[in-house]
């Protein structure tokens, strides 16, 4: 198991079968740096065309069709002392005849990120209310995966079983994400940094920055699984992508079925009346062309009743 240092010096806004950038064995991790949404570095400089640019990506030795690589956030901070924001709920969240009414032209927001006391403020709004307002930071990714099968390379505007622009707020330090494998080595990318973002993304970003970011990764042979995966101290979590959103939803409560039987291994009837009044669903986000929702169980539940991880 070793550690890496990366410097990005190409970064791709599709998710594909590019050329690696580098290559990880089981249980390596990578000390590397991520762009903004726009493209923008550490030094607010454009580095590159925005559209989620991608770092990576990193190919997993031994990763092959049909297994699953894991990913740990090990760090995730952003690199700057400002980020970006969209100013207004996207029509798509609001009730179709309904039209905000704003005094200004203000629809594209500065937040200042106070790495020292760790809270984003509002740029330029002292005329309101918003003046005063200091928000904790809770840096989350919100595109990464793996290339998708089939030898597609899928826009990081979207998401679909190999992961993408899924946007969900959870995806934070020390959680781990997993990744069923379409391609010789997975080829793992990552990018778009939030440094704050509410449920949904409603306003279509979230307090868009670059980052400083250090992932370990591992690889699971022969364990096959639909959808992307996560896991924290507290939940497992099963993650869907697509339109409309009561499909995302079927997808994620499927693979999380899946993931309580072959993880868990619960049969059939527990797992349903277990998540009949034990699930939480989450929105990932309702902007993008593919909405995310995930569905999650409290470890402490599965505690309860004496389920116990499977080796994997």
């Amino acid at each position: 198991m070793a550690h890496h240092d990366f410097t990005p010096q190409v970064y791709y806004s599709a998710m594909g079968s590019h050329e690696p950038v580098m290559h990880l064995a089981d249980g390596d991790s990578v000390s590397t740096t991520t762009v903004d949404a726009g493209g923008g570095d550490a030094s607010g400089e454009q580095a590159t065309a925005g559209g989620n640019p991608q770092t990576g990506p990193f190919f997993i030795d031994g990763a092959e069709p049909g297994d699953t690589i894991s990913v740990t956030f090990d760090k995730l901070v952003p690199n700057r002392k400002f980020g970006f924001a969209s100013g207004a709920i996207a029509p798509i969240v609001l009730d179709p005849e309904f039209r905000p009414k704003f005094e200004d032209d203000r629809n594209r927001l500065e937040w200042e990120i106070d790495l020292e006391n760790w809270t984003a403020s509002p740029v330029g709004f002292d005329d309101l209310p918003l003046r005063n307002l200091k928000l904790p930071l809770d840096p989350m990714v919100g595109c990464f995966g793996v290339a998708p099968p089939r030898g597609q390379a899928i826009s990081t505007a979207t998401s679909s079983t190999h992961g993408g622009n899924m946007d969900y707020r959870r995806f934070v330090k020390d959680t781990t994400v997993y990744f069923p494998v379409f391609v010789e080595g997975a080829l793992f990318h990552l990018g778009d940094g939030h440094a704050l973002q509410g449920d949904g993304e409603i306003v279509g970003t979230g307090i868009e920055i670059s980052f400083d970011v250090a992932f370990t990764v591992h690889l699971h042979k022969g364990k096959t699984i639909g959808w992307p995966r996560a896991e924290n101290e507290t939940h497992v979590m099963a993650v869907g992508n697509a339109r409309p959103l009561d499909q995302a939803l079927q997808h994620a409560t499927t693979e999380m079925l899946h993931l309580l039987e072959q993880d868990y291994d619960l049969d059939a009837r527990t797992i349903h009346i277990l998540m009949g009044q034990a699930v939480e669903d989450e929105v990932g986000n309702f902007y993008d062309p593919a909405f995310t929702m995930v569905c999650k169980m409290s470890k402490d539940v599965l505690a309860s009743i004496g389920a116990e991880r499977q080796p994997n």
